[in-house]
C-alpha cells in the first residue's frame, strides 16, 4: 500500500500514541514540575510526531526528509532522558518506566530503519 499521508507512516502513528501515553502520565506529576519536568517531557514527546510530520511534508526532497527524521530521534532521546528523571523523581514507578523506555527505544529502531531505506 503506497504512502500517502503521514498517518500511513507507522511511525508517526507510534510516536504520537507514545506522546499521549506521556501527557496523560504527566497528569499526575506535582504541580511544582508543571513548568520543568512535566513541559519538559510532553514537549519532546511531541516534538517527534511533530518532526516526522513536518518532514513528510517535504518528502519529495530526500535530505530534507531525513532531516526531520534525524531531528526526531533527537527528541526521543530527549524524551528518554526525561523519563528516567520522572523515575528518579518517583513521579512513575520503575514498570511504567521500563514499559515506555522500551517502547521509545523499538520507535527509535523504526526511525533509524525509516531514516536508512528512505529515497
Amino acid at each position: 500500500m503506497p504512502i500517502q499521508k503521514v498517518r500511513d507512516l507507522e511511525v508517526y502513528c507510534l510516536s504520537f500514541d507514545l506522546a499521549m501515553m506521556v501527557f496523560r502520565m504527566t497528569l499526575k506529576f506535582p504541580q511544582e514540575e508543571k513548568y520543568s519536568l512535566t513541559d519538559q517531557i510532553r514537549r519532546s514527546s511531541r516534538s517527534i510526531s511533530a518532526n516526522i510530520s513536518e518532514g513528510f511534508g517535504k518528502r519529495h526532497y530526500t535530505a530534507e526528509f531525513k532531516r526531520y527524521l534525524t531531528n526526531s530521534m533527537g527528541s526521543l532521546e530527549e524524551t528518554k532522558s526525561w523519563l528516567e528523571f520522572a523515575e528518579a523523581c518517583q513521579y512513575i514507578d520503575t514498570n511504567l518506566f521500563k514499559s515506555l523506555y522500551k517502547q521509545y527505544e523499538q520507535l527509535g529502531s523504526k526511525l533509524y530503519r525509516l531514516h536508512d531505506s528512505w529515497s
